[in-house]
């Protein structure tokens, strides 16, 4: 899902970048021209994020940013802390949340999800220290995806056996109890995704995004509380698409507006 943006390409040091409008034009975003690119999937992210000044908000595998940005666009006075296993994009994580005036609000680190709890308690990640962790985490399987020829790329939407287990564990660990846990994810990843967070979280909302009316769904955001035994729910997807490929009106208050889902 990739949204229409205004884009600038420009050279720093040896690689290419693009630099895109986000949120309407709120928001300016450095990322790599090929390779690892955030379109649309990190904004619903953000918005199905419903998070309150003041809170702890942890984003794994933050990439190049725009997940956490959006959110610290829409919602004032948050500590959200990144976390990023490449380099390159932890660089350009750094330069955007400066850029967009939100260096007070959002920490970059650089880091495997997963590196031990010793690792992250000695970088300042302690156990059960969020109000909120979220995820974009990789969507394709590496037995059935043919090897990417960008590195980052590859690291950012192929998963390893057993590596969403790990960044379910991940974020379930740094996560209070209560606290609310959201990824968005592929829809055909929806029966793995329950059963890992099965006894792990509860009162789960399942929200299907449609590319277009007649279309089965291509993205779920799933979302859940802590320690919560509350049922699950499937909540009203979102239809992204009109007939003539523009987005819905539904689709633009949160791409252009910021709203929250």
């Amino acid at each position: 899902m990739r949204d229409h943006m205004d884009t600038t390409v420009r050279n720093i040091g040896a690689s290419c970048t693009t630099d895109d409008a986000f949120l309407g034009g709120r928001l300016q975003i450095l990322q790599p021209a090929k390779g690892l690119r955030a379109g649309i999937d990190p904004v619903f992210l953000a918005a199905a994020t419903h998070a309150k000044s003041g809170e702890r908000i942890l984003e794994a595998g933050v990439g190049v940013a725009v997940a956490s940005l959006c959110l610290a666009t829409r919602v004032p006075d948050l500590g959200i802390t990144g976390v990023e296993l490449q380099s390159e994009l932890c660089e350009l994580a750094t330069e955007n949340v400066q850029r967009n005036g939100l260096a007070r609000s959002i920490h970059i680190l650089e880091g495997d999800i997963a590196a031990s709890a010793k690792s992250w308690c000695e970088a300042g990640l302690l156990p059960e220290s969020f109000d909120h962790v979220i995820a974009n985490p990789p969507y394709y399987d590496s037995r059935k995806t043919r090897r990417a020829l960008d590195p980052v790329k590859e690291c950012a939407h192929v998963c390893n056996d057993g590596s969403l287990e790990q960044w379910v564990r991940f974020m379930v660990r740094l996560a209070r109890p209560k606290a609310r846990i959201t990824l968005i994810h592929k829809a055909d990843a929806l029966p793995q995704l329950l059963n890992l967070l099965q006894n792990r979280i509860g009162d789960i909302e399942i929200h299907p995004l449609f590319p277009a009316e007649d279309s089965p769904a291509s993205r779920i955001i799933v979302s859940g509380t802590k320690g919560s035994r509350g049922p699950l729910n499937i909540c009203p997807g979102i239809v992204l698409h009109q007939p003539d490929g523009g987005y819905t009106a539904q689709a633009q208050r949160i791409l252009r507006d910021a709203k929250a889902y």
